[in-house]
């Protein structure tokens, strides 16, 4: 290991590497026999001396994967975030894109987390949701549960419909309803993939007629589509329907969150081109915008976005980036599905930089929260959580 490199983990450990530090020192650690050899220095200069159970890592993990968020090998991210297992507790401001670290080890003086009546660990979300078929009777879909009838298959974790080889003259509608706690994936019949996100529902054709458009229904939630082109399709158009809007796709990926206790409908564009129609007109958008539609005062507003902070949740990540608490906790409600309560009006506006694993337990990602100061305390009845 060259000295300037141990100079820039020194400064690391120490809390003094700035901003250039860090981006080399991240640079370096892309190669296999480089990671090796943090992990042996740490171990080597360190492990001794300090006491190592204290060291964070899942907040080190979470800040690193702030900074490379662009990144969507998520392979490669491990890989540096495991470098990183003995390092600092960090916290990260993602829009000035450097480090604030914390401190080094957990202090010992940190106030305990108030839990009461708790018996069990609230556990994260699953893959579950309810298929219902054309005739009205309902299948259960979970993991470990296998599912299968003509052109039609599940594992338990995803349900893939495969085209049917006969003309289809007739269409015939399957629902997939995703609960509170749920998320699920599906594959449409001409290889659109759709991400389903906790307590949303997907009404959509076995099977579509050839030539004519594609057009599936968003009841209620939050969906990630992956579009296969029209020009796959003989031309066909693909249309997503949803309360008060419609989205017209020629080939594309894009997410529209169109919960029920909820008058905005978020659509945003991640690649290809979308019209969006509604009461008022209609407006097109380009990659990175997206659209707010107020449901109840007709007005719609469009900007720019990371979007990466809007589709994570496919990929197992929540992101927040100057998020106020009582959207992020609406947020977490469905995942967790649990009642989340705030002591004071105040603490619902206060907001939160950083990206939360939605494998985690809700302790888990409360004290992430508490750490950073967002909030003092919470406490957990059951189902019920107050924050303090």
């Amino acid at each position: 290991m060259n000295k300037e490199i141990e100079k820039k983990i020194v400064k690391f450990l120490t809390n003094c590497a700035n901003e250039e530090d860090l981006n080399e020192l991240a640079n370096w650690l892309k190669t296999k026999d480089n990671t090796q050899l943090f992990d042996h220095y740490i171990e080597t200069n360190y492990a001794l001396d300090m006491n190592m159970n204290k060291f964070d890592s899942r907040g080190v993990k979470n800040a690193l994967k702030g900074k490379i968020k662009q990144d969507k090998n998520v392979f490669y991210q491990y890989k540096i975030f495991k470098a990183f297992k003995y390092a600092a507790t960090a916290a990260i401001i993602f829009g000035m894109g450097f480090f604030l670290r914390d401190s080094i080890f957990k202090s010992s003086t940190e106030t305990t987390p108030i839990i009461v009546n708790t018996t069990n660990t609230i556990e994260p979300g699953t893959d579950k949701a309810t298929l219902t078929l054309e005739d009205g009777s309902t299948v259960t879909l979970e993991k470990g549960e296998s599912f299968q009838m003509q052109n039609v298959n599940s594992n338990g974790e995803e349900i893939v419909y495969r085209k049917d080889k006969q003309k289809t003259a007739e269409l015939v509608y399957n629902y997939l309803t995703i609960p509170r706690g749920g998320q699920f994936y599906l594959v449409l019949s001409d290889g659109t993939k759709v991400w389903l996100n906790s307590e949303s529902q997907l009404k959509y054709p076995v099977n579509f007629v050839e030539g004519e458009k594609r057009q599936v229904e968003l009841v209620y939630g939050e969906a990630y589509f992956d579009v296969t082109p029209s020009s796959e399709n003989n031309g066909a158009k693909f249309i997503v329907l949803n309360k008060s809007q419609e989205v017209e796709v020629l080939g594309t990926e894009f997410n529209i969150k169109a919960y029920k206790d909820e008058a905005n409908i978020f659509t945003t564009l991640v690649e290809g081109k979308v019209a969006v129609k509604y009461e008022a007109g209609r407006q097109n958008l380009v990659p990175n915008q997206q659209l707010t539609y107020d449901t109840q005062a007709k007005i719609t507003s469009i900007k720019n976005v990371d979007v990466y902070n809007e589709t994570s949740w496919k990929d197992g990540v929540f992101s927040f980036e100057r998020k106020p608490l009582k959207d992020i906790m609406k947020v977490l409600s469905r995942w967790y599905d649990v009642d989340i309560i705030f002591d004071s009006q105040s603490l619902e506006e206060v907001k939160f930089f950083g990206n939360l694993e939605k494998d985690q337990n809700i302790q888990e990602i409360l004290e992430t929260i508490k750490r950073f100061k967002t909030i003092e305390a919470y406490e957990i009845t059951g189902k019920t959580i107050i924050l303090k």
